[in-house]
């Protein structure tokens, strides 16, 4: 008999909860083992760093679709009990994954083992070994092109168009306990994308922009770039968490030369540096380059910087709840980066 959808979305991903699972005890012996053991432990110890570092601002750089895989509610929880003062990503993880949950919607855990030309037919998508449903994608992307129609026509950074996207959630009702948007809306974490259109969002902009193609709102990319800049001149001090590479990578490494452009007396390079990548240099797929290569260009120091070559979903919860678990996180202030930008505060 022919399968139908609901044979294939059966089984929700189940996002890890790090409170649940105290990893202190296993991270802290791998700091006694070789290899990748060992470099985890060390990144656990450079996060641990920013995070009591009472003058570091802590910008996570997100790429690869991890929160479809089970990771959203760890970085729901860094950004919960601040441990982490600004957001750089995908547009895949903030709109097709992140907002898309909170819209109602769900990843579901799949195989690769499948008939792709079934699931084109089925309208599911494949993402490796998780299904999602193309027609609730859909939706995602309505809502996008809803919120551009209610907005003022005229350029956004990212980082304004997501805070209307927290706005929006905020007032219709958010679906889940743990969306990342709404979260970083609420706790004043701003979210920058800096190739925004890369993903549903883009769909939505294309429906928005076909009504009026001059009296539209559109994206500013250079304003993204400067409006992080700007955290780097507010906040000289700044500790970078990377998991996997390309445009956020290297648009949060170049804030550095930016900020010496525009007052050298603030261009400190991020003084720690952590990147989680299964990529390799040798090919040019570490989006270009190690973190020690990234320090001739001046823009990460080389005292406390660890590369960590491992699969997210691995390494990531174990430097995050090693964190979590040690306490290390207490009594740290968020910087509340959005208000930088806003004057008006959001409880």
């Amino acid at each position: 008999m022919k399968k139908t959808k609901a044979d294939y979305l059966k089984e929700p991903i189940e996002h890890l909860d790090i409170k649940e699972h105290d990893v202190t005890g296993l991270v802290e012996a791998m700091g006694k083992m070789a290899f990748s053991a060992r470099d985890v432990n060390r990144a656990a110890d450079i996060y641990g760093k920013m995070l009591q570092d009472k003058d570091c601002g802590i910008i996570l750089v997100l790429a690869g679709s991890i929160f479809s895989a089970g990771l959203k509610k760890v970085v729901f929880d860094m950004v919960n009990n601040n441990m982490v003062d600004a957001i750089v990503s995908t547009g895949a993880l903030i709109v097709d994954q992140d907002f898309f949950e909170a819209l109602g919607f769900k990843h579901y855990i799949g195989t690769k083992w499948v008939d792709d030309n079934e699931m084109r037919e089925l309208s599911i998508d494949r993402i490796y070994d998780t299904f999602i449903d193309e027609d609730e994608l859909r939706v995602c992307d309505d809502t996008i092109g809803e919120i551009c129609d209610s907005l003022e026509k005229r350029p956004y950074s990212s980082r304004e168009f997501i805070h209307e996207m927290g706005r929006y959630l905020d007032e219709k009702g958010c679906k889940v306990d743990d969306s990342i948007v709404y979260e970083c809306y609420k706790k004043e974490v701003p979210i920058f994308v800096p190739a925004f259109s890369d993903c549903s969002a883009g769909f939505g902009f294309v429906m928005h922009q076909s009504k009026n193609r001059e009296d539209c709102v559109s994206m500013d990319a250079a304003r993204d770039f400067l409006e992080l800049t700007d955290i780097k001149l507010a906040n000289p001090n700044t500790g970078i968490f990377m998991i996997g590479g390309g445009v956020p990578k290297n648009f949060t490494q170049d804030i550095v030369v930016a900020a010496d452009l525009l007052d050298p007396t603030k261009a400190d390079m991020h003084k720690y540096a952590i990147q989680i990548t299964v990529a390799d240099e040798r090919d040019g797929a570490l989006s270009g380059s190690t973190l020690k290569e990234a320090s001739s260009w001046g823009k990460v120091s080389t005292t406390y910087e660890q590369m960590v070559y491992s699969e997210a979903t691995l390494a990531m919860p174990l430097v995050v709840g090693h964190a979590y678990h040690k306490g290390l996180y207490k009594g740290r202030a968020g910087r509340r980066f959005q208000n930088l930008y806003e004057k008006t505060s959001v409880s």
